[in-house]
């Protein structure tokens, strides 16, 4: 009786004894199998494999991923819409952690192994935590894309948690701590201080204030942009970091008369004048104000405290008054993708009685702390006073 004739693909033994397989793809061209087999059976199998992803629509050109990793992810972040610092930050991951390791790998021959031994030889070699953290979870995000461009079949980068950026908790400042910084800062940033420890704002946001977006008879900021330091040195002015960032915080009255006091001194005129300028007239610089600041907690006697801190410091108020998580998102400008589509919903209203309610706390903190300044200032008698 005649042979069943094949109906998918070829099976020839080969002079070594191996078998090879071979088969026409979707895309017309015969595709060898990449490796030769030991039995006719394996092969046999191989190909039946290939023949049942071509029936689901899953199967994938084997030479897509022949591309190397260091042109992909290079055109990977020229496609994407980024901010400039963003595209900075990916550009000096790629070339100082990613490319080295991966660049002149193809795309398809990165492995779970391989990135698992990257990653622990990064970490081994002192690289920080935070920065291998940051790496992966744009390697990741690469050859997430390329699975999507059908170049590989399942992402490489299955470390679970391994592109999470632990970072320890921030302290929060008092009250009265807020206010010792303000008063130890120069007079020219004592508003910034106490906008950014009851408003919450971002230095980007702070910096980036206009006259005109403050309203002293309404009591509000409205953040519309920021100041953005780029890697090289120069600075861009772009919106706020997220669909949320642009909002309307109302401000404690506690702080109201710091802020007039500050706009009448310091700030630029006209209402496109700046409201935070250094004492030559140009926008403050980050690095300038570090140092600023420094010296500011030193005075006050308060360590380890970032200029950033103040904005969990205002965030911490406000949650104390009872505020909701959408209140508080609406707030702080939070960016998540289940407070994108909640924040516009805080009611301005009810914003207002939280900077009241954080008005009441900045009172009451200064009313105790002048309290116990009294008392400790008052004369103690000695014991030879009650003798007779």
């Amino acid at each position: 009786m005649a042979a069943k004739r094949r109906q998918f693909g070829r099976v020839r033994k080969l002079p070594s004894g191996r078998y090879q397989a071979r088969y026409v793809g979707p895309d017309g061209l015969l595709r060898p199998a990449p490796e030769t087999f030991r039995t006719k059976k394996d092969a046999d199998d191989w190909l039946a494999d290939k023949q049942t992803e071509m029936r689901r629509g899953d199967w994938h050109d084997p030479d897509a991923g022949k591309v190397l990793f260091g042109s992909y992810a290079t055109a990977w972040i020229k496609e994407r819409e980024l901010t400039t610092t963003t595209r900075q930050l990916y550009g000096s991951l790629l070339r100082q952690h990613l490319e080295p390791d991966f660049g002149a790998v193809n795309v398809a021959e990165i492995s779970p192994p391989l990135v698992r031994r990257w990653r622990a030889d990064k970490l081994a070699a002192g690289t920080g935590a935070t920065t291998v953290a940051k790496a992966y979870a744009l390697l990741r995000a690469i050859m997430g894309t390329a699975v999507a461009d059908q170049m590989i079949r399942r992402n490489p980068c299955t470390i679970k948690g391994a592109s999470v950026v632990h970072t320890p908790e921030r302290p929060t400042a008092t009250v009265q701590e807020v206010y010792d910084l303000a008063d130890a800062i120069q007079p020219r940033y004592r508003a910034l201080v106490l906008m950014a420890g009851f408003l919450g704002l971002r230095w980007g946001e702070l910096i980036g204030l206009h006259r005109r977006d403050i309203d002293l008879d309404q009591g509000a900021v409205r953040v519309r942009r920021a100041v953005a330091e780029l890697f090289n040195g120069q600075r861009e002015i772009k919106a706020p970091k997220s669909a949320a960032g642009k909002r309307t915080v109302s401000i404690p009255a506690a702080i109201v008369p710091d802020i007039r006091d500050h706009l009448k001194r310091y700030a630029e005129p006209g209402a496109d004048g700046l409201v935070f300028v250094g004492a030559k007239g140009a926008t403050p610089r980050r690095n300038h104000f570090n140092g600023l600041w420094r010296k500011a907690c030193e005075d006050a006697g308060i360590k380890g405290l970032h200029f950033h801190d103040l904005r969990h410091t205002g965030n911490t108020l406000a949650a104390s008054t009872g505020a909701s998580t959408r209140e508080l998102m609406a707030r702080m400008g939070h960016s998540t993708a289940r407070a994108a589509l909640i924040y516009q919903h805080a009611s301005a209203e009810r914003d207002r009685l939280i900077a009241e309610a954080v008005s009441g706390l900045v009172d009451k903190g200064l009313k105790k702390s002048r309290a116990k300044k009294k008392q400790d200032r008052k004369p103690k008698g000695h014991a030879g006073d009650t003798q007779g």
